[in-house]
C-alpha cells in the first residue's frame, strides 16, 4: 500500500470518526429543553399514579375549580368531575398513562413532534377541565397561586420548542421555531399577564398574599410548612406592598427580552429568582403532600426563562488540516481553494 493511499484511508477514517463524534455530541439547547419538558411530564405521570388520585377526592378537587367561573366554563367542569367520580380508577389510570406517554414521546426523538402536538391538545383540555382556566375569570387568580395556570405553560413550551426543518435566526432557543419577534411577544404576554394579575383586587388585599402562602402549608413536610408559615407571617397585612413590588418585578422581566443581551440576561436571572419564590409560595405545587397533580408554575417559568437565555452564535469549525503525505487541495489561478 502506497503512502498516499494509506494517507487517504487515514483521512477518510478520521472524517468518519469526526462524523460519529458529532452524532454522539451533547444535544443542542432546544433538545435539552425538550428533555426538561419531558421530565416534568413524567413527574406529572408519577404524581397522577398516587393513591389519592384513584379516590373520589380527586374528582372533587377538579370540581372545585368551577367555583367562581362563568356558567359556560363551570358547567362542563362539573359534568367532567361527576363523570370522573363515577369511574375514577379507570379514568385516572388513563390520565396518568397519557402523561407518561407524552413524557416518553417527547424524550424519544422519532416521536417528539407527535408528542409535542399531543401535549398541546392535552394541556388545553387540562387547563379548562382541570384548572378552571387557571382561575383567571374568577377574580381570585394570582401569580402566587399558580395563575394563569401551570398547564398552559406546557403548551407554550411545546410551541416554542417545536423541532423545525430549518431554524429561524434568533439569539435564544425559544425563537428558533416561531421567530424571535413572535417568541418575544409570547414572553411579554405571559409575564405581562402575571404582572397584571398581581395587581387585581384579590391579589392586593391586605392579607391576600399571606393567606395564599399559609394556605398551602397544610399537609406539607415540617421544613416546607415552616418556610411558608414564616413567609406568611413576615408579610402579614402588607399585601398591597407585596403586590406592587411583585408586579413591578414581573413587568421588568416581561420587557427584559427586548433589551440588549447583557441587560436581558440580568432580567432572566430575576425571572429565575421570581420563579423560585413563586414555587415556594405554591408549596412546591403540593408534590410532597400526596395530593399534588403537578409541580405548578414555578419550574415551568424557570424552564421557559432558560429557553430565552441569549446564547452566542455557533462557531464554525475550521477545516481539518490534510494528513502528512496527502495531496494538497487543488488551487485556482488566484491561489484560492
Amino acid at each position: 500500500m502506497t503512502e498516499s493511499v494509506a494517507a487517504g484511508h487515514g483521512t477518510a477514517w478520521r472524517s468518519s470518526a469526526a462524523g460519529a463524534d458529532e452524532r454522539l455530541a451533547a444535544p443542542d439547547w432546544r433538545r435539552r429543553l425538550q428533555l426538561g419538558l419531558a421530565g416534568i411530564w413524567l413527574l406529572d405521570a408519577v404524581l397522577q399514579y398516587q393513591s389519592f388520585m384513584f379516590t373520589k377526592a380527586f374528582a372533587q378537587m377538579l370540581g372545585g375549580t368551577a367555583a367562581g367561573n362563568p356558567a359556560v366554563i363551570a358547567d362542563p367542569i362539573n359534568w367532567s368531575a361527576r363523570l370522573i367520580g363515577h369511574h375514577v380508577i379507570v379514568i385516572n389510570a388513563i390520565f396518568a398513562t397519557i402523561q407518561l406517554l407524552l413524557g416518553l414521546g417527547i424524550a424519544w426523538r422519532p416521536t417528539v413532534r407527535i408528542a409535542l402536538g399531543a401535549s398541546i391538545i392535552w394541556a388545553l383540555g387540562v387547563w379548562w377541565f382541570g384548572e378552571g382556566l387557571g382561575l383567571v375569570l374568577t377574580g381570585t387568580a394570582s401569580p402566587l397561586n399558580g395563575a394563569p395556570g401551570a398547564v398552559i405553560i406546557y403548551a407554550l413550551l411545546a410551541v416554542l420548542l417545536w423541532p423545525v426543518a430549518r431554524d429561524r435566526p434568533a439569539p435564544f432557543a425559544a425563537g428558533r421555531a416561531v421567530g424571535a419577534h413572535a417568541a418575544r411577544a409570547l414572553w411579554l404576554v405571559l409575564w405581562g399577564s402575571l404582572a397584571f394579575l398581581a395587581l387585581t383586587p384579590a391579589s392586593r388585599a391586605p392579607q391576600a398574599a399571606s393567606s395564599m402562602i399559609s394556605g398551602v402549608a397544610s399537609g406539607q413536610p415540617g421544613w416546607l410548612a415552616g418556610i411558608d408559615n414564616h413567609a406568611a407571617s413576615a408579610i402579614g397585612h402588607d399585601g398591597l406592598a407585596v403586590s406592587v413590588v411583585l408586579a413591578i418585578a414581573l413587568a421588568v422581566v416581561a420587557v427584559g427580552v427586548y433589551l440588549p443581551p447583557p441587560a436581558a440576561r440580568a432580567t432572566l436571572v430575576l425571572a429565575f429568582v421570581l420563579a423560585a419564590a413563586i414555587w415556594l409560595a405554591e408549596g412546591l405545587g403540593g408534590i410532597l403532600t400526596g395530593s399534588g397533580t403537578d409541580p405548578n408554575s414555578g419550574p415551568l417559568l424557570a424552564l421557559l426563562a432558560i429557553a430565552y437565555w441569549p446564547v452566542q452564535a455557533a462557531v464554525t469549525r475550521p477545516a481539518p488540516a490534510p494528513a502528512q503525505g496527502a495531496p494538497a487541495p487543488a488551487q485556482g489561478p488566484t491561489g484560492e481553494h
